[in-house]
């Protein structure tokens, strides 16, 4: 195992032993599109490459854990396969989607609107508007089954969490947290402040593929009122409602 931790983040990925059965590639140490791009972009080439005793992969912000059979595999061997194999051709963005997500704010679905609003010296109309105007990118999915991490949002509404964070928030909270937003996909506990609710389920184990989004996809968020938010609820609810992604996730600011 010797040498496997050596190398520094950045250019050259950290191989770091993550118990008898797991090998984490680090890429680095900051929320960064071109980061997680690599992240991606392995995971893809693993993927294309179906090593023999790769059991399961998961992509996160920076970087890329990998659990195998250590009955076929050491970490040594894995690592040397890894840093031979390099980047998916397309750099793993193939699969990326572009998503419209439909969001009702404020009220009982974004109890956290005002706050914010005053947080920032700005109207909760501004707050929706800029938050509205955002090109947001799925970094991750995880802390909860679909949980969506997202990257994208507009700097002007950067807010610190909560100091006193919530027990339970419902599943489809639209929620912001320091220079991260997200789309909850279960009830969970949460410090992030809540700016609305989408009446779209991010995982619902009814489907064959439980997961809608995956990480590299792109959203963007379409306001609705409060009656259309407990129209597609019910609809979403009774298996009636599930939007398709627009087409492929393209380009986008990050």
């Amino acid at each position: 195992m010797a040498g496997i931790e050596s190398g520094a983040a950045g250019d050259q990925p950290r191989f770091l032993p993550a118990g008898d059965a797991a090998l984490i590639v680090e890429f680095g140490a900051a929320i960064d599109a071109d980061i997680n791009g690599r992240v991606l972009a392995l995971d893809a080439a693993l993927a294309d490459a179906a090593l023999p005793g790769v059991v399961e992969t998961v992509p996160t912000y920076r970087s890329l854990l990998v659990q195998f059979d250590p009955a076929v595999l050491t970490h040594a061997e894995l690592a040397e396969a890894l840093a031979a194999l390099g980047p998916a051709p397309d750099g793993g963005k193939a699969a990326a989607r572009r998503w419209t997500v439909p969001v009702a704010y404020g009220g009982k679905h974004g109890i956290d609107l005002e706050d914010v609003a005053r947080h920032h010296g700005i109207s909760a109309e501004e707050v929706v508007r800029i938050h509205l105007s955002g090109d947001y990118r799925v970094y991750m999915i995880g802390f909860a089954p679909g949980f969506a991490y997202l990257g994208g949002l507009p700097e002007a509404l950067h807010t610190p969490r909560r100091h006193d964070p919530r027990m339970r928030v419902p599943a489809g909270t639209i929620s912001i947290g320091g220079m991260q937003a997200a789309v909850c996909s279960t009830p969970i506990p949460s410090g992030w402040h809540l700016l609305g609710r989408t009446p779209v389920r991010g995982f619902d184990l009814r489907r064959p593929d439980p997961f809608l989004f995956r990480p590299g996809d792109r959203i963007r968020f379409v306001r609705i009122d409060a009656e259309e938010f407990e129209r597609l609820d019910a609809l979403a609810e009774s298996g009636g409602y599930l939007p398709e992604p627009d087409g492929p996730a393209g380009g986008g600011e990050d």
